[in-house]
C-alpha cells in the first residue's frame, strides 16, 4: 500500500506531498495522527511547494540584475530610503493599483539593487514581473519591429505584472525609441506598475525624452500618480 501511495504521488507530480509523506513514515507520526491530520500536512506541504515553484519560475523569467530582498536593505532615512514607503510598497498595493515608483539617485547609492528588491517582493506575492535595461530594451523592441513581432511583444510587456525599466536617461531617445516608450506607458498606465530606475532627477527627463509632446503624455502618466524615491550615498546592500 505504501508503495503504492508513493506510486500515484509520482505520478500525479505531487512533490510536496510525497516528500511529506516520507517524512510521517520515517518519524512513523502515522501511527498517531488521524486521517483529517495526515490529509491537511500533505495539502499544507504540496500548496507550499507549488508556490516556492512558481516564485522561482517568476524570479527566474523576471532576469532580475541582482538577486534582492527587501529584508537585506540597510534603511536610512538619511539615504532617501524611508522605512514607512518601503513598508507601503512591500504589500504590493501599488502593482494591485498600476501605479509608478521612480527611483532616481547617484551611481552606486543602489537604486538597481532596490528596483531589484522590489521585483523579487513582487514574485513572493506571486505577480509576473520583467527587468530590462532601457537600452536593451530599445533595442528588443527595434529587433521586434524589424521581426514583425512588434504588437505581440508590446502585448507581452503590457500584461507583465511589473516593468523595471533601469538606467533610463544614459542617451536621448530617438524618434521611433520616443514612440515606442510612449506605447510601452501608455498601455500600462492605471493598469499595470512600472518602476523607472535613473541617474537623472525627474526633471531633467523630459530633455532625455526629447520631444515636447511626447514628453509630457509620458510623464503625466508616470510622475502624479507616483511614488518618488531619491537614493543618497553608497550601495544599500548590507554589509557582509
Amino acid at each position: 500500500m505504501t508503495n503504492q501511495i508513493e506510486s500515484q504521488f509520482a505520478k500525479l507530480k505531487l512533490h510536496g506531498m510525497s516528500r511529506t509523506w516520507t517524512a510521517i513514515k520515517e518519524t512513523r507520526k502515522n501511527q498517531s495522527l488521524s486521517l483529517s491530520e495526515g490529509l491537511e500536512l500533505l495539502l499544507q506541504a504540496e500548496e507550499l511547494e507549488r508556490d516556492n515553484r512558481r516564485f522561482r519560475r517568476l524570479e527566474t523569467n523576471a532576469a532580475f540584475r541582482y538577486k534582492a530582498s527587501l529584508e537585506e536593505l540597510k534603511l536610512d532615512r538619511t539615504r532617501g530610503l524611508d522605512d514607512m514607503v518601503l513598508t507601503t510598497l512591500a504589500t504590493g498595493e501599488y502593482i494591485t493599483k498600476g501605479e509608478a515608483v521612480l527611483i532616481t539617485g547617484a551611481t552606486g547609492c543602489g537604486k538597481s539593487y532596490l528596483a531589484s528588491a522590489l521585483g523579487h517582493q513582487a514574485c513572493v506575492l506571486g505577480y509576473r514581473a520583467a527587468y530590462f535595461n532601457t537600452q536593451k530594451l530599445m533595442l528588443k523592441t527595434k529587433m521586434a519591429r524589424l521581426e514583425g513581432t512588434i504588437l505581440k511583444f508590446f502585448d507581452k510587456l503590457a500584461k507583465t505584472d511589473l516593468l523595471i525599466i533601469d538606467d533610463f536617461g544614459l542617451t536621448h531617445l530617438e524618434k521611433q525609441q520616443q514612440m515606442d516608450f510612449m506605447e510601452m506607458i501608455e498601455d500600462r498606465h492605471g493598469k499595470k506598475s512600472t518602476i523607472i530606475v535613473s541617474q537623472l532627477p525627474v526633471s531633467s527627463w523630459y530633455d532625455i525624452i526629447g520631444e515636447e509632446t511626447i514628453a509630457d503624455a509620458i510623464l503625466d502618466r508616470l510622475v502624479h500618480s507616483s511614488y518618488r524615491i531619491e537614493l543618497k550615498g553608497e550601495s544599500l546592500r548590507k554589509k557582509m
